[in-house]
């Protein structure tokens, strides 16, 4: 109910029998021991012994990684091709989930097994873990089981799975490089500043010259960092650990950032096709599981990645379902290119919104990986000048003395 807590599942080892009076054991979740034998029941197994699964001594054991969208891709792959080769649905399961290396993933791989077997349909067992198998997959899934072609289904689900994370993988791509740049450049820096920079500024004192400007602002920063380099690291985690909290708590924040990422000078191209792709391609897959439009876009909002997108969608599914077109709702976004428009409404008139939608994905994939290409060739020189700036400034400034007092003599 809804005022109610729910109770806690414990993981239950057992023992019994099976229809035909083999001997078999497994582990079952469940709130409590009699939960888990009425669950075993349902299944179809007498359970003669059933207990609480120990926990391992001192934190040990297999700890299970995090389940990842790469991880339900290539599940979505496995699947399919066991389907097509003719092996069963369950015994599928029984082989993609002994055989996986995440425990995370291979323990519930094989709940969804055991939920197949107690007479639940896939798209059912699949619904349990919406943070793995969201609405699109279950209804893509569903649509397969009730059309008798969930081999077909799962293959074109794998596909759409495989674009979405390659599309995820070149955007991290395009975003890590100039990111592990000035992370390298800080460490460089402090390194400098903290260990080298006290050695000439000692060397200099001896001098008793005036130093030159520049020399004696990269002393003064260095004396900082020596003094107070516990305060630079503090303000750096304090800043990372306030933009992650406001990231994950407020909504506000997160649509602040996914709007100004679109209007940025480099980046902003590359997520503008990176989420037209998206859009394109969970619509066309929609299409082609035989899902309605209104009922599709609302799952293409969820998938579209960027707020300024999930927002104009859902704009599009309310007029759509006032009997506007989709080509002419997309037109009054302003978002969609006009390439883009023409095509779906070829595609309307013509009756394969699917396929032209797919069209579409293909063209904006192979787009985003041309840009991730040119943005790596523009960001190369740029970041070699943005180095030399930072660590040549910082050599400079400490062999100007030495060539001050080299002219001199």
């Amino acid at each position: 109910m809804a005022g109610k807590t729910a109770k806690k599942h414990d993981t239950f080892l057992w023992e019994g029998t099976d229809k035909r009076g083999n001997r078999t054991k497994g582990e079952v979740m469940a709130a409590s021991p009699t939960l888990a034998k009425a669950e075993l029941r349902r299944q179809g197994v007498n359970p003669l012994k059933v207990k609480k699964k120990p926990k391992p001594l001192f934190g040990g054991g297999k700890k299970g990684k995090q389940i990842t969208p790469k991880d339900i891709a290539i599940f979505s792959r496995q699947m399919a091709t066991m389907m097509s080769s003719g092996v069963p649905l369950v015994q599928s399961f029984e082989i993609v989930g002994r055989g996986h290396e995440n425990p995370s993933m291979q323990d519930m791989l094989l709940k969804i097994k055991n939920d197949i077997e107690g007479g639940n349909s896939f798209a059912e067992a699949l619904s349990k873990f919406p943070d793995q198998f969201d609405g699109l997959y279950c209804n893509l899934v569903n649509a397969g089981e009730q059309a008798g072609i969930l081999e077909t289904m799962l293959n074109k689900v794998a596909l759409y799975k495989e674009k979405i994370e390659a599309i995820k993988g070149k955007i991290k791509k395009a975003m890590f490089y100039p990111v592990a740049v000035v992370i390298a450049a800080f460490v460089v820096t402090a390194i400098l500043l903290i260990f080298v920079v006290p050695q000439f500024a000692t060397m200099f004192a001896d001098f008793g010259a005036d130093l030159p400007a520049m020399t004696l602002m990269v002393v003064a920063m260095s004396n900082f960092m020596v003094e107070y380099w516990y305060i630079v690291i503090g303000i750096i985690y304090a800043v990372l650990f306030t933009f992650k909290q406001a990231k994950r708590k407020f909504q506000a924040f997160r649509d602040f950032l996914d709007r100004a990422v679109l209007k940025a000078p480099i980046f902003g191209s590359l997520l503008h096709k990176a989420a037209i792709a998206r859009f394109a391609r969970t619509l066309s897959t929609m299409f082609a599981a035989g899902v309605p439009l209104v009922e599709a876009m609302t799952t293409v909002a969820g998938a579209a990645g960027n707020v300024v997108y999930t927002n104009a969608i859902l704009r599009m599914r309310d007029e759509i379902s006032t009997g506007i077109s989709l080509q002419q709702a997309m037109r009054q976004t302003q978002l969609f290119p006009n390439m883009v428009v023409q095509l779906v409404a070829i595609g309307e008139e013509a009756g394969s919104i699917d396929a032209m939608l797919a069209k579409v994905a293909d063209f904006y994939e192979e787009e985003v990986d041309n840009a991730v290409d040119a943005l790596s060739s523009l960001m190369e020189p740029l970041i070699m000048a943005f180095l030399g700036v930072i660590i040549g400034g910082l050599v400079v400034a400490m062999y100007l003395p030495i060539f001050k007092m080299g002219q001199v003599v």
